[in-house]
């Protein structure tokens, strides 16, 4: 029998953003968010994901519910003065969880770089 991972979402309407968001967005990621996950412990793996001008969201999974559940509230309860609330004018509009099935590593390989 597998383990499920547990996921999580959050994200943030780029509806309203100014029109340097996704650049400023990209240098946060590499500049410092990307530092920031990159060995966290109960993390097993984080992306991030945007649509410019619609949308941009983190996607976390954690290899525990109880890892997620503390990492949700920690965030959720600064989830508005985040960075990225901060880069983008706004708080979240979602911070889903989610149950991660499975993950297939594709024949290109996974590169964790930024």
């Amino acid at each position: 029998m597998t383990k499920t991972m547990r996921g999580l979402t959050v994200r943030w309407s780029l509806a309203e953003a100014g029109d340097d968001v996704m650049d400023r967005l990209e240098e946060y990621v590499s500049g410092a968010s990307h530092a920031r996950f990159t060995g966290m412990e109960g993390l097993a793996f984080k992306t991030w994901r945007a649509r410019d001008g619609e949308w941009f969201e983190g996607c976390y999974v954690f290899g525990s519910a109880e890892e997620r559940a503390a990492f949700q509230a920690d965030f959720t309860a600064v989830a508005a003065e985040s960075p990225g609330s901060q880069i983008v004018g706004s708080a979240p509009i979602l911070i889903e969880e989610c149950a991660i099935v499975a993950i297939a590593e594709g024949a290109t390989g996974f590169s964790p770089a930024t």
